[in-house]
């Protein structure tokens, strides 16, 4: 059985972009950049939404560096409704999110990720599909200028710490396992 990680980068108030931020908040250093190699330099497929795949498969050849290239190496699934077609390599689409992945965790060759596709993260995580989430948290409150909350609509869920860095002096990374269903409550 394969496992599934799903990464999210966000801010400290839970937002995974801000209308004013740039890549990584504005805090790629030198060790969370270490680290997207490491993690990317790994065997994996890779799952993701349609729109994170279009804007990763669009980039200007201007800001294609050599994690973009890695990814492109990579074995890719997209879910999409709309979809029909896919020009990046090693891509495919598939409908069904959650009978596909249960079949890849079930009968695939390499562990899955995703990257961004915060629609997809939370369909995975209330079907109870993931092993680690990992979350890169960035110093900073986007506040009002915030985009996509990542924690909205999410099911209630226990989670146990599995690890923990800090990266760069400045950006905290932990990760979870799920341990199970919705929070008991009092």
């Amino acid at each position: 059985m394969q496992t599934l990680t799903v990464d999210v980068f966000l801010s400290v108030d839970g937002w995974a972009g801000s209308e004013n931020s740039p890549g990584y908040f504005g805090y790629l250093g030198p060790e969370l950049e270490e680290w997207i190699t490491a993690e990317s330099a790994l065997p994996q497929t890779v799952v993701l939404g349609r729109r994170t795949y279009e804007a990763l498969a669009a980039l200007p050849e201007e800001a294609r560096d050599a994690s973009w290239r890695r990814l492109t190496e990579l074995d890719k699934v997209v879910f999409s409704t709309t979809l029909e077609t896919a020009s990046w390599p090693n891509t495919r689409i598939r409908r069904d999110l959650l009978t596909e992945v249960t079949r890849l965790k079930r009968d695939g060759d390499l562990p899955l990720r995703t990257m961004g596709s915060l629609s997809v993260a939370r369909q995975l995580l209330d079907a109870g599909l993931v092993e680690r989430l990992r979350l890169m948290t960035f110093p900073l409150l986007v506040g009002r200028s915030g985009r996509e909350p990542f924690f909205a609509g999410v099911s209630s869920a226990d989670l146990e710490p599995v690890g923990h860095r800090a990266l760069d002096d400045r950006v905290l990374l932990i990760e979870y396992r799920p341990t199970g269903g919705d929070i008991p409550r009092a």
